[in-house]
């Protein structure tokens, strides 16, 4: 995957720490070129979830933004969301 600057925005929708997140390509550009792209963040959370004690409970990839329902764990992960972003920006 190559380099893709991305937006991150997230609220909370449910007490205990349930959050909507989204990840979006800047100007809307694609985040995602291929499955190989999508397969390549599913493991980068596959790692970064667990260290940070984060559930995801539900996700959908587009090409240009992503979705996730997560419930904050230890390290909260999503209290800074550029981890997020970083996790779709790093060249795969």
């Amino acid at each position: 995957m190559e380099n893709k600057p991305c937006w991150v925005g997230y609220f909370e929708v449910a007490t205990g720490g349930v959050l909507w997140v989204a990840i979006r390509g800047i100007e809307r550009r694609k985040i995602f070129n291929d499955d190989k792209d999508r397969e390549n963040l599913i493991e980068r959370l596959s790692n970064l979830l667990p260290e940070t004690k984060t559930q995801c409970y539900a996700w959908a990839f587009l090409s240009n933004h992503a979705h996730f329902l997560l419930r904050r764990g230890k390290d909260k992960l999503t209290t800074d969301p550029r981890r997020l972003t970083q996790t779709v920006e790093k060249e795969g």
